[in-house]
C-alpha cells in the first residue's frame, strides 16, 4: 500500500528512467534535419567518420545519437520505414545491455537496427538471436538492406551450413542465427584439432529477440554435443513389457503435482511383481539400481508423457513437443533414459544412449557475452530472474499508438466440456458477422478437438500446431482477415504480426510463386539493393503492380475488420506462466487497432485441478453452478493469478537450480577449454610439459615421505617404481647421503634426471617434431579425460539429490566433491600425457584425430537427423596401442 502511495507521488521507477532516456530520444531526433539533407554518399560516409572518432578515443555513447539518427534516415531510404521516437528509446535500452518490454506490432526487429548499427563499429561483431532459422533468415534479408546501404556487412547462421560458410558469417560486422546454432558453434569450436577450424570470434554483444522465450523457457534444457554409447538397448523393451502388465493404485501410484511415479511396496503390489519379474530377491539393493531406474522411466513414459501433447510420432521417431510454444523440437531427445523408455512404449526402435561429448546450459552461454540485451512483449513478470542470473533489469516502453485492446473477465465454467462449448458457440457468433478469431490452446489434442468442432458447426478454419509448423508464418500473416478463424497452439507463430486485412506482402509473393518465380528471385525482388540484373528488374516491376492491387483489396478488408472489432483472442485455458497468456493477448491490438481478448476456463483444467485452491471448489458448490453455466466470481480469478504465481515460483527454483549445478561444470569447462586454445594457437608447450613434470614429481615426493619423519623412512622403492611408469630409468634413486637429504634436495635430483631424459627424447624425434607431439598427445588426452569426466559429473549430480536425506545440501556436496574429481582429473591430464611424451619415437604418429566421433546433438529445438550409430573398432592386445606411444596395447593403454 505505502509502494503504490510512494509511486503515485513520485511516479514508478519505469516512469522516471522512461523519462530520463527520452532526453537522449530529444538529442538523436535534433541531428534529423542535418542528417535528411545528406546526400546517399554523404550519410554512407557517416559509417568511416564514426569508426575514425572511436579509434581516436570517442566513446559509443558519445556518438550514439548522431548514429542512430544516421540509421533512422538509412532506413526511411531503404525500408521507407522511419523509426518512431519509441523505437529509439527502446534502442536506447538495448544499446545499455537491459531488456526492453515492447507490446507486440511495436517494430521490435526495425528497434534493433539502432543499436546493431552502434555497437557493429566497433568492429568486434554483433550477433541478434531468434527463435527459429526462419526469423534469422527473415530478419536477415529484411534490415541488412539498411546495414549493407550504410556499408556494413551481415551474415546469417542457419542449420546445415558447411564451416566456411559459418566462419564468413561470423567474420561479418553483424550475425544473424537462433540461440541453439550460435551455442552449438561455441561447444563445436572447443573440440576441433586446429584454431583454423574454429568459426566464432570471441563472444561481444548480443541482442535477443524473444528474450524470456529464450533464456527462461529454454533455460532448463542444456546443450549438449553426443557420440555413440556402449550401452545395449534390450533391457528396455523388457522392462516396457513389465510396465504394461502393472495397474493403477494396485502396482503405482501417481503425484501429478510433484509429477512423479512409484511402485507400490504393499504385499502384492509393483515391488513385489518387479522382485518376482525380474528374479531379485531386493529391488532397492544399490546392484539393482539400473533396473529400478529403467521401470521409474518406463513408468513415466506410460503414464506422464501423453502422444501428440508432450511429442509426436513421426518417420519412426519421437519428436518432442515444446511445451511453451507448441513446436516440433527437432534433434532433441529427453534425457536419462526416458526417450529410449518412450519409443519402447511406441513400438519403435530404441536409439543406443549417446554419451556426452560436451555441453553448456543456455544461460552460461549467454553470459559469456561482454553486453547481453533483449527485448520481447513480455518480461516484467520474470525482472527478478533477469536481474539475478543476467544482471539485465527491463524498461517497459510505451506504445506508439495507445492500446485499444479490451482485455476481458475470465469465463470460468465447471467442467471442460462446458467450457469447449462456449468457446465454440463464441467463435460461431463472431465468425457470423466476419470478425477475425485467434483460438489460444495449450495442446495439439485440443487444437484438434477444437478443429472437429467446428468442422461439425461448418466453419471454415485453420489449425497451426506442432504437426503443421511449415505453414506457420503463412497462416498467422493471414490471421487477420475477414471472418478467419485460426486456432493455433500457444504461442506457435510468434514473431510474425498478424496484420489485419491480410498482409499484402505475403500475398503479392504467393501469386508470384504461383507463377513460378524462385525464392531467390524473390528475395532479390523485395530488397532495395541495386541491381543490373534484367530479370530481377522485371520481377520487381512485376511485384509492384502486384502488391498495389492488393494492398487496396487489403485496406478495404481492413477497414471492414476495423468495424466489427478488430482481431478477437480467445484462449482455451490459462498457461502455467502469465507472461504466455500475455502473448497471446498481445497478438490483438497492435499499433492502436481494436481488438479484444478473452479467457476460457474450466475447474478441470490442470492448472485449476493441481494448483487451485479447496477454496475454489467449495465457492462452486455453494453457487450451485450448472456444468455450462459461466462463473463470475472475483476469487475464482485471484485464485487462478495466485495459482500461475506458485507454478512460476517453482519453475524458477527448478532453473535456478539447473544453473546452480552448471557453474560448477562452467568454471571446470573455463580451465578445460583454455588449456586447449593454447595448444591450438600453437603455442611452445615445452614449459607447460616442464609445469606439469614439475607437479607431478612434488605431489609423487609428497604421497612417498608423508608418513615418514626421517629421510631413511622414505619409501623410495614406491617413489621409484611409481616413477618407472612414467620416465625414470630402473635404479635411479640411489643415494648415499639420504641423511642430510631435504625432500627438495630429492626433487631437484630427480628433476635433473627427467629433464635429461626429455632433452635426449628431444633430440631424438626433432624439436619441431616434438613441439607438434606435444600438441597431438595433450588435446587427445585432455579430450578423452574431459569427456569422461562430464559423464562422471553427470552421474554424481544425479545421485547427490539423495544427500539431502542426511541433512546435507546437494549442491554443496557437487560442488566439493565436483571440485576433488576435477582435481584428480588434471593429475590424471599430467600423468597420461608425459607418460606418452617420454615414450614417443620417431615413428609415432603426429596426426591430431577426434576422440569419438559425433552423432548428435541435442538441446531446445535442436536440428534434427537420424543418428548414425558408430559401432567402434576394438583394438587387440597386442594391436598397436591407438594413443601413438608406439607400444603394444595391451604394455600401454590396456594395462
Amino acid at each position: 500500500m505505502k509502494m503504490k502511495l510512494l509511486e503515485k507521488i513520485f511516479g514508478s521507477f519505469n516512469d522516471r528512467e522512461v523519462k530520463r532516456l527520452f532526453k537522449i530520444v530529444d538529442k538523436i531526433e535534433a541531428f534529423e534535419e542535418k542528417i535528411k539533407k545528406l546526400s546517399d554518399e554523404d550519410l554512407k560516409n557517416k559509417t568511416n567518420e564514426f569508426k575514425d572518432l572511436l579509434s581516436k578515443g570517442k566513446t559509443l555513447d558519445d556518438i550514439l545519437p548522431e548514429a542512430f539518427a544516421v540509421v533512422r534516415e538509412a532506413a526511411f531510404r531503404t525500408l521507407g520505414m522511419r523509426h518512431f521516437p519509441v523505437q529509439l528509446l527502446g534502442g536506447i535500452v538495448l544499446h545499455q545491455g537491459r531488456i526492453a518490454e515492447m507490446k507486440t506490432g511495436e517494430g521490435k526487429t526495425l528497434v534493433a537496427t539502432a543499436p546493431v548499427y552502434l555497437n557493429a563499429l566497433e568492429g568486434k561483431g554483433v550477433h541478434v538471436v531468434t527463435v527459429n532459422d526462419y526469423l534469422a533468415k527473415r530478419d536477415m534479408e529484411w534490415m541488412s538492406k539498411v546495414y549493407n546501404f550504410l556499408g556494413l556487412t551481415v551474415g546469417c547462421i542457419v542449420h546445415g551450413m558447411s564451416n566456411e560458410e559459418r566462419r564468413a558469417a561470423y567474420n561479418a560486422d553483424i550475425t544473424y542465427g537462433t540461440n541453439n546454432e550460435f551455442g552449438f558453434d561455441y561447444l563445436r569450436d572447443n573440440m576441433v584439432l586446429y584454431k583454423e577450424e574454429m568459426v566464432q570470434r570471441p563472444l561481444n554483444y548480443a541482442i535477443v529477440d524473444e528474450v524470456d522465450s529464450i533464456l527462461i523457457d529454454e533455460a532448463r534444457t542444456p546443450l549438449i554435443i553426443s557420440g555413440a554409447g556402449q550401452k545395449s538397448t534390450r533391457l528396455y523393451q523388457i522392462v516396457d513389457q513389465f510396465v504394461k502388465t502393472l495397474k493403477k493404485e494396485e502396482d503405482y501410484v501417481i503425484d501429478e503435482k510433484a509429477n512423479t511415479v512409484v511402485l507400490t511396496d504393499e504385499s502384492g503390489g509393483g515391488v513385489e511383481k518387479a522382485e518376482k519379474f525380474f528374479g531379485l530377491e531386493n529391488l532397492a539393493d544399490l546392484e539393482n539400481m539400473e533396473i529400478s531406474h529403467h521401470i521409474n522411466q518406463a513408468l513415466r513414459a506410460h503414464t506422464m508423457m501423453k502422444r501428440d501433447k508432450d511429442y509426436v510420432v513421426r518417420d519412426g521417431e519421437i519428436i518432442i513437443v515444446d511445451e511453451f510454444t507448441g513446436r516440433l523440437m527437432f534433434g532433441r531427445r529427453y534425457s536419462d533414459g526416458l526417450h529410449q523408455a518412450i519409443e519402447a512404449k511406441e513400438g519403435l526402435e530404441v536409439q543406443r544412449e549417446s554419451k556426452t561429448l560436451a555441453t553448456i546450459t543456455l544461460q552460461n552461454y549467454f553470459r559469456m557475452y561482454n553486453k547481453l540485451a533483449g527485448m520481447t512483449g513480455t518480461a516484467k513478470t520474470e525482472e527478478d530472474e533477469f536481474r539475478h542470473i543476467y544482471n539485465m533489469d527491463v524498461v517497459v516502453i510505451p506504445t506508439n499508438k495507445p492500446i485499444q485492446r479490451k482485455d476481458l473477465p475470465d469465463s470460468i465454467y465447471k467442467t471442460e466440456e462446458g467450457k469447449f462449448k462456449a468457446v465454440i458457440n463464441q467463435i460461431v457468433e463472431k465468425h457470423k458477422v466476419g470478425q477475425p478469431v485467434l483460438v489460444g490452446t495449450i495442446s495439439i489434442e485440443n487444437s484438434e478437438l477444437l478443429s472437429k468442432m467446428l468442422k461439425r458447426q461448418g466453419v471454415p478454419h485453420e489449425v497451426l500446431n506442432a504437426k503443421h509448423h511449415e505453414r506457420e508464418a503463412e497462416i498467422i500473416s493471414q490471421a487477420g482477415r475477414l471472418g478467419a478463424v485460426t486456432i493455433a497452439t500457444n504461442m506457435a507463430g510468434r514473431g510474425t504480426d498478424i496484420v489485419l486485412g491480410g498482409n499484402p506482402e505475403f500475398m503479392a509473393k504467393k501469386e508470384m510463386k504461383k507463377m513460378g518465380y524462385s525464392d531467390n528471385v524473390l528475395s532479390m525482388v523485395t530488397s532495395f539493393s541495386h541491381t543490373d540484373d534484367e530479370e530481377i528488374i522485371k520481377a520487381r516491376k512485376v511485384y509492384n503492380d502486384l502488391y498495389s492491387e492488393i494492398k487496396k483489396t487489403t485496406d478495404a478488408e481492413r477497414d471492414k475488420v476495423l468495424a466489427v472489432g478488430g482481431l478477437a483472442i480467445l484462449g482455451t485455458e490459462r498457461h502455467e506462466s502469465r507472461r504466455i497468456d500475455n502473448q497471446l493477448r498481445g497478438r490483438s491490438g497492435r499499433q492502436g487497432d481494436p481488438g479484444s481478448s478473452q479467457f476460457f476456463i474450466s475447474l478441470e483444467d490442470d492448472l485449476m485441478r493441481l494448483f487451485g485452491s479447496e477454496r475454489i471448489q467449495g465457492v462452486v458448490e455453494k453457487l450451485g453452478m450448472e456444468d455450462d453455466e459461466p462463473i463470475e466470481a472475483k476469487i475464482l480469478s485471484k485464485s487462478i493469478e495466485s495459482a500461475q504465481k506458485r507454478v512460476e515460483g517453482r519453475n524458477f527454483a527448478i532453473r535456478k537450480h539447473v544453473l546452480q549445478y552448471d557453474d560448477v561444470m562452467n568454471k571446470q569447462r573455463e580451465v578445460m577449454y583454455k588449456e586447449r586454445k593454447r595448444v591450438l594457437e600453437g603455442e611452445n608447450l615445452r614449459e607447460h610439459i616442464m609445469g606439469m613434470l614439475s607437479s607431478l614429481v612434488d605431489s609423487a615426493i609428497e604421497n612417498y615421505t608423508a608418513e615418514a619423519k626421517y629421510p631413511e623412512e622414505w619409501d623410495l622403492k614406491g617413489l621409484e617404481d611409481y616413477l618407472k611408469t612414467i620416465f625414470l630409468p630402473k635404479g635411479s634413486l640411489q643415494f648415499d647421503d639420504l641423511e642430510e637429504m631435504t625432500k627438495e634436495d630429492l626433487k631437484i635430483r630427480i628433476m635433473k634426471i627427467a629433464e635429461n631424459l626429455y632433452q635426449q627424447k628431444e633430440e631424438e624425434v626433432g624439436p619441431e617434431r616434438m613441439r607438434e607431439l606435444e600438441r597431438v598427445i595433450l588435446l587427445r588426452i585432455v579430450d578423452t579425460k574431459w569427456m569422461d569426466h562430464i559423464d562422471a559429473m553427470d552421474q554424481l549430480r544425479q545421485g547427490i539429490s539423495l544427500r539431502a536425506y542426511g541433512q546435507e545440501d546437494p549442491v554443496r556436496a557437487y560442488q566439493m566433491e565436483g571440485f576433488d574429481m576435477f582435481e584428480a582429473m588434471i593429475a590424471s591430464i599430467q600423468e597420461d600425457t608425459l607418460k606418452h611424451l617420454f615414450n614417443v619415437t620417431v615413428q609415432t604418429e603426429t596426426e591430431r584425430k577426434q576422440v569419438v566421433k559425433v552423432t548428435g546433438t541435442s538441446g531446445p529445438d535442436a536440428p534434427v537427423g537420424k543418428k548414425p550409430v558408430t559401432k567402434e573398432k576394438r583394438v587387440g592386445r597386442n594391436d598397436p596401442c591407438p594413443c601413438g606411444s608406439g607400444k603394444k596395447y595391451k604394455k600401454c593403454c590396456g594395462k
